[in-house]
């Protein structure tokens, strides 16, 4: 059963920052090829996609994440210092992106649906800002917590 929490995980965590990898790296360079309008209407539709797979992700990502702890680890007093790592850092992006998507998401949609679009390019550039701090955030814990794993 922990190879099923670990296999949960691992997809999860793939599809949430490489979401972010893709929207920032591949995404966000292409669309300053388009317009205002059209470039702030892609993004609101490419988020109205993606935030329902980063709340599934956030999902799975806690229950596997718990029930290895739990599970595997029979708490937190004998799980490794690299899960804990993982478990901080993992709160800090699923606070942001609760902080984005109660708080900045929806002036970000009023004003598309507005046709605001100086209002919405601002917010948009809020939104990068979170973007890219929970981007390095999760690529970072992958890359600590891969070499932390084989450490201990």
């Amino acid at each position: 059963m922990n190879a099923v929490a670990i296999a949960l995980h691992l997809v999860a965590a793939t599809v949430w920052v490489g979401g972010l990898f893709f929207a920032y790296v591949v995404l966000r360079p292409t669309t300053t090829l388009l317009e205002p309008p059209q470039r702030l209407q892609l993004w609101a539709g490419v988020f109205k996609k993606f935030f329902p797979w980063v709340w599934m992700s956030i999902v799975i990502l806690l229950v596997s994440g718990y029930w290895l702890i739990f599970g595997w680890f029979n708490g937190f007093s004998s799980t490794p210092g690299y899960v804990h790592l993982m478990h901080l850092v993992g709160w800090i992006m699923i606070l942001l992106f609760i902080y984005l998507y109660y708080k900045i998401y929806p002036l970000f949609k009023k004003a598309v649906a507005e046709q605001n679009w100086p209002d919405a390019a601002a917010v948009m550039n809020r939104i990068r800002h979170v973007v890219l701090v929970n981007l390095v955030l999760g690529l970072l814990i992958l890359l600590s917590v891969a070499a932390l794993q084989r450490l201990g």
